[in-house]
């Protein structure tokens, strides 16, 4: 379910997802493809980890990139969950094929 609501949006983001719903900024970006590509990565990490351990996890290893590379937009770029959906949000069919909890594979 897609929702156009920017208040809950972080400034300088366009998108945010929380199972089951995607938040845009705009109502133009409901037709980004790419943009909700991405967004339904996000959907598929958070249905595997069973929600709450995604929300766990995604700021812990935030944190951890955070110390690492002393810099925002870094540690945000680095996180596991943003490397798959961002590596992969311009192949639509990727959610037809990606394997189940590929993301750790970007865990490095």
């Amino acid at each position: 379910m897609i929702l156009i609501f920017k208040h809950i949006i972080p400034r300088n983001y366009i998108g945010l997802t929380i199972y089951p719903f995607i938040f845009l900024r705009d109502k133009h970006l409901k037709s980004n493809k790419t943009l909700l590509n991405h967004e339904k990565i996000h959907l598929k990490q958070q249905v595997e980890l069973l929600w709450l351990v995604f929300f766990i996890w995604y700021p812990t290893e935030y944190l951890i990139r955070l110390l690492q590379f002393k810099n925002h937009y870094k540690a945000y770029k680095n996180i596991s969950f943003e490397k798959e959906a961002s590596e992969n949000e311009t192949n639509l069919s990727y959610l037809n094929h990606r394997k189940n909890y590929i993301f750790l594979s970007y865990f490095k």
